[in-house]
């Protein structure tokens, strides 16, 4: 069994978005979606493995969560300082 980065795919309520792949990135995505599909014993369709691979792109890169804090700290102590100027 390879050690893919993503496991079991779940079943979420999506929201609809519309993209354009490079042929190549297609190719790749529906060869992972049958390796997966292979291993965990399910049929998936390669647009299912998107948001996950997204999701998990997200959350181990370094980057975004540091700047994501900030921005989050950045907004806090802006409705902090609204609210004392009130």
């Amino acid at each position: 069994m390879s050690k893919l980065k993503l496991g079991n795919i779940r079943d979420d309520k999506p929201v609809k978005l519309s993209i354009e792949l490079p042929a190549q990135v297609h190719r790749d995505l529906a060869a992972y979606a049958e390796i997966l599909g292979t291993e965990n014993g399910q049929t998936l369709e390669p647009a299912k493995l998107i948001a996950p691979m997204l999701e998990r792109f997200m959350k181990t890169d370094r980057g975004f969560a540091k700047a994501r804090k900030a921005l989050r700290e950045k907004k806090i102590a802006s409705t902090l300082a609204a609210s004392d100027s009130s």
